[in-house]
């Protein structure tokens, strides 16, 4: 009988733990959410998504005949457009990025900066698994373009 009151007692502390840790205001982690705009026809856009998908992003995906306004209007540099534009996390994502670089931004949250941008169609990045050849990621914003790294 001790031991079954042993255990409630554990249980009821582990409980009041996790009650007064969930009503003190923590936070639970922030959902991974994409929105992505491109061409309903392009298989490589889509196999990004996909790639997203399978790091736990949250994808609404929207097919348009034009993404190139969209990225005038967000103010991505021509040398850095891509095939598909990205909403995440507040900031403007170009092409064929990887999602370490997507977490780099989010962590670091540089001033200034409007988003990140894989240009062109890079070999070997997500989505254009061809091979496994380095390539550059840039930042964007303020006029300025800025390698963040080469994935």
């Amino acid at each position: 009988m001790k031991r079954i009151i042993a255990i409630a007692a554990i249980i009821v502390a582990a409980l009041g733990g996790w009650t007064a840790f969930h009503f003190a205001g923590a936070k639970p982690p922030q959902a991974k959410v994409a929105e992505v705009w491109k061409s309903k026809t392009c298989g490589c856009c889509t196999s990004w998504i996909s790639y997203l998908e399978d790091n736990d992003y949250e994808v609404t995906v929207h097919d348009v005949e034009d993404v190139d306004p969209l990225k005038d209007e967000w103010k991505v540099p021509e040398q850095a457009r891509s095939c598909h534009t990205a909403k995440i996390g507040g900031y403007v994502v170009e092409g064929h990025v990887p999602v370490e670089a997507i977490d780099k931004l989010l962590a670091e949250r540089p001033k200034g900066i409007i988003g990140i941008a894989a240009p062109g169609m890079p070999s070997g990045a997500p989505g254009m698994d061809v091979d496994k050849t380095p390539y550059p990621v840039v930042t964007f914003g303020n006029g300025k373009i800025t390698l963040l790294g080469k994935y």
